[in-house]
């Protein structure tokens, strides 16, 4: 962990566990207070809508003695520094320049919202929307952001872009995945893998100009993923899926959003110890009754699928939005080329993203 990942920690936590019941920071020294402007990556954080959040959590059967303790070094019995020792970096895995850090846990992940057109559209646009939408549908398939964190106070470090001023928390659909060992028997533990999905039937210039022979493997690892398989699934199980997608993106599409996700695992049964003509053990039983956030067992019981939509951070209405449209569009004129995830019709997207999505499903009987 980097100087700056461990400072970024830090404030995270050092703001998910002073923070009083109004979602105030806590008051530093007046000294800290004196200095803050020329802090680097220090940022004095605070919940923003602290009342909307507990509220949320409340409704989604979340215990604040047990969240907070996802932020708490000493109770995950972790030592060193309470921030790096609480928050386990997951490094670059975007081009917006946010850092990426998973509770100890494994519980929540936190992701900080650089852009400021980004932050302010959720703030200002989708947050009351969202909240509504998620208290009435308790199947949602919208990411369970659970704290929103803003900077109190400008420092030096964030008028240079060097601290990120906003932070999302949100569940992590891998939660799980950190405490398997071997199986039972000198079997292998189950399989994990993910997958960030977006329609690849839009222009990606790193991917589609002269075949991606000029962007580097680097800069094409960070594209969306391609799942080359299906999940298999009953009758029931993908109408419920396509209800809930369908619902779900109704309500980006009616906010402007475009260029969201969905992040996909699939948990493989282990091989069966010592003999291979035996049928593998179920990787594991989701909670009862089971949904696509906790795990969907497909039909033969061989694999559990979470699902989840995630970054609908990106407006069609924003200033910036509309002027990466206008620069995108014109260079399509010139070179012939469709359009961009962050350029489409908000319909439009959302049309092609439930294709996507009802491609990838396969019904068994």
């Amino acid at each position: 962990m980097t100087r700056r990942e461990r400072t970024i920690a830090r404030s995270v936590v050092f703001a998910m566990l002073s923070a009083g019941e109004d979602g105030r920071a806590a008051r530093e020294p007046s000294l800290a207070r004196a200095l803050r402007v020329f802090y680097l990556h220090w940022v004095a954080l605070q919940p923003a809508r602290a009342d909307l959040f507990a509220e949320l959590r409340r409704g989604w059967g979340i215990s604040e003695a047990a969240y907070r303790g996802s932020f708490d070094a000493r109770k995950q019995g972790r030592r060193g520094a309470a921030g790096a020792a609480a928050l386990l970096p997951l490094g670059d895995m975007g081009y917006s320049g946010s850092t990426f850090y998973r509770t100890s846990d494994g519980a929540y992940l936190v992701k900080s919202v650089p852009r400021a057109f980004e932050h302010r559209f959720f703030r200002h646009r989708l947050l009351a929307a969202y909240a509504d939408h998620v208290r009435a549908n308790g199947a949602s398939l919208l990411v369970r952001i659970t704290d929103f964190l803003e900077a109190a106070h400008r420092s030096l470090g964030t008028l240079l872009g060097l601290a990120p001023t906003h932070h999302i928390v949100m569940e992590n659909l891998m939660h799980g995945r950190e405490g398997e060992g071997e199986g039972e028997g000198g079997g292998s533990a189950p399989r994990w893998e993910s997958w960030d999905l977006k329609p690849a039937s839009y222009f990606f210039p790193e991917r589609d100009v002269a075949g991606g022979a000029l962007a580097s493997e680097a800069t094409k690892s960070k594209l969306p993923d391609e799942f080359r398989d299906k999940l298999r699934v009953s009758a029931a199980q993908a109408a419920a899926f396509a209800r809930q997608l369908e619902n779900d993106t109704r309500l980006l599409a009616d906010c402007g959003a475009v260029d969201y996700s969905l992040f996909l695992v699939r948990v493989s049964a282990a091989s069966a110890p010592g003999d291979e003509e035996a049928p593998p053990p179920p990787p594991l039983a989701p909670p009862s009754p089971p949904s696509w956030r906790t795990g969907i067992v497909s039909r033969d019981g061989r694999e559990v699928y979470r699902a989840a939509i995630l970054d609908f951070f990106w407006s069609k209405h924003a200033v910036h939005a509309k002027a990466m449209t206008g620069l995108v569009r014109s260079y399509d004129v010139v070179a012939g080329h469709g359009p961009m995830t962050i350029t489409a019709d908000s319909s439009e997207y959302r049309d092609r993203f439930l294709k996507m999505c009802s491609d990838i499903v396969e019904v068994r009987s």
